[in-house]
């Protein structure tokens, strides 16, 4: 089994949960701060043990917890706010709007020379309840199963804020009823008035070359708009890596459309 080795570099931010927690994970080398292209930091919280059980197998994975501090110092504001007005029980409702993005590190990161990249974009309906209409489930499984296989290992980004391509879940449900009328994924969110693909893929790349630095990697995607944005923030030496999985009958309307949308998909990637 792989293993995992990380080299922190502390500095200060704070935990709106209390305040006092935050001394003792600076101290403990758990939690510090990055750089975002452009200004403004992102927190890092880890790395934290995680082992991951893919059907009778056992994956041992780092954890790392990230957030822009701008969200962060909102969320202090209020949370002093509801301290002083002891409204703890109202404390859930200040993380409803914090994108808390993941980083999973697998193998001996020192060692690396070209490591296995994945990019994950949350989704809800894929990733947790197994839904067949995408193909982000097999997806996200297959992505770690391939890092923990291959020599050098590698990371997963898990972007929280990506839930159908940057709509909002509440959106996505939308363009679901919207699609069972006959419209494709793109028709679907153009109706509604949204983007395409609204998605920001910057503090996917500051996280990449925080862990990676700014060595080559290979980059498990079909999506060239991906690479793009990643070449965009600086990233300039990606191979990518094709990535069709999880293709059914349910779905494969689904990824025509990304095909005809520039997806690296073929036909016989989809064909029945």
């Amino acid at each position: 089994m792989n293993s995992v080795t990380f080299v922190h570099n502390a500095a200060p931010m704070f935990t709106y949960i209390d305040p006092t927690v935050r001394e003792r994970l600076e101290a403990a080398g758990k939690l510090y701060r990055i750089e975002r292209v452009g200004g403004g930091t992102i927190s890092v919280l880890g790395p934290i043990p995680m082992p991951l059980h893919f059907g009778d197998r056992r994956i041992e994975v780092q954890w790392y917890a990230t957030v822009r501090n701008t969200e962060l110092t909102r969320l202090e504001d209020l949370a002093a706010e509801l301290r002083a007005k002891h409204g703890e029980r109202s404390f859930a409702e200040l993380a409803s709007s914090m994108a808390v993005n993941s980083v999973l590190l697998i193998g001996d990161r020192d060692a690396w020379s070209n490591p296995l990249v994945r990019v994950h974009s949350s989704c809800l309906t894929g990733d947790v309840f197994g839904s067949e209409r995408c193909e982000c489930g097999p997806q996200f499984h297959s992505a770690i199963e391939l890092i923990n296989a291959d020599e050098e290992g590698g990371m997963l980004v898990y972007m929280a804020g990506h839930e159908g391509r940057g709509i909002g879940l509440w959106a996505k449900a939308a363009t679901y009823v919207l699609q069972d009328s006959g419209e494709d994924t793109y028709q679907a969110n153009r109706s509604l008035g949204l983007p395409d693909d609204s998605r920001d893929f910057s503090d996917a790349a500051v996280l990449i070359r925080h862990f990676r630095g700014a060595g080559p990697f290979r980059l498990l995607t079909n999506n060239p708009k991906k690479i793009a944005d990643l070449e965009a923030a600086g990233l300039i030496d990606i191979t990518p890596v094709k990535h069709v999985i999880g293709v059914t009958d349910a779905n494969r309307r689904y990824l025509k459309a990304k095909q005809d949308w520039g997806h690296k998909i073929d036909d016989t990637d989809v064909c029945e």
